[in-house]
């Protein structure tokens, strides 16, 4: 059955589009929910007019995309966490860590752009992939560093600390 997309339809076709697809698939799904209607002359040219200003706002949104992935390729964001002696993390880093640290560096990132094959788990350099866009990717690279306990830093001045002093402070 042909049928005339009224929407864009994720693995089908863009606004404005015929398509053959199953009649079952059109009458079930495409027709009901308003994605598509039957591919008539009448109903090709009502959704002419729609298609071409869909057609330049996916331009536009096209060259938005590609600038920021060109403006962040090749970025740096360190994140901080907690690791043992041996450099493994005690818990990992994830996919919006990393893009809410490069909106922090004023970087145009959502958090489905970030792609890891799995959570960072290791201090060190980590090569990340971006993907705006079906073809439209970028790397930044992760440095992922001990994060500082407080703890630790306030513990070490204390403990050179004279008797007298100590007697002084707990006053």
């Amino acid at each position: 059955m042909k049928v005339l997309l009224c929407e864009d339809v994720k693995k089908l076709g863009w606004l404005g589009d015929i398509v053959e697809v199953t009649e079952g698939y059109a009458r079930n799904y495409l027709l009901p929910q308003g994605l598509a209607k039957v591919a008539t002359e009448v109903n090709v040219k009502s959704i002419a007019q729609e298609k071409t200003k869909r057609s330049e706002q996916r331009l536009q949104e096209r060259r938005r995309v590609e600038k920021a992935a060109q403006a962040v390729n090749g970025a740096e964001a360190v994140v901080a966490a907690k690791a043992n002696e041996q450099g493994v993390l005690f818990g990992s880093i994830t996919e919006s860590m990393i893009a809410a640290n490069l909106r922090a560096q004023s970087f145009e990132v959502a958090d489905e752009v970030v792609k890891l094959p799995e959570h960072i788990k290791q201090l060190g350099t980590h090569e990340v992939t971006l993907k705006f866009a079906d073809d439209v990717t970028a790397t930044v690279h992760v440095v992922v560093v001990p994060e500082q306990v407080e703890g630790q830093d306030e513990a070490a001045p204390a403990a050179e600390a004279t008797p007298q002093e100590q007697d002084e402070q707990d006053e």
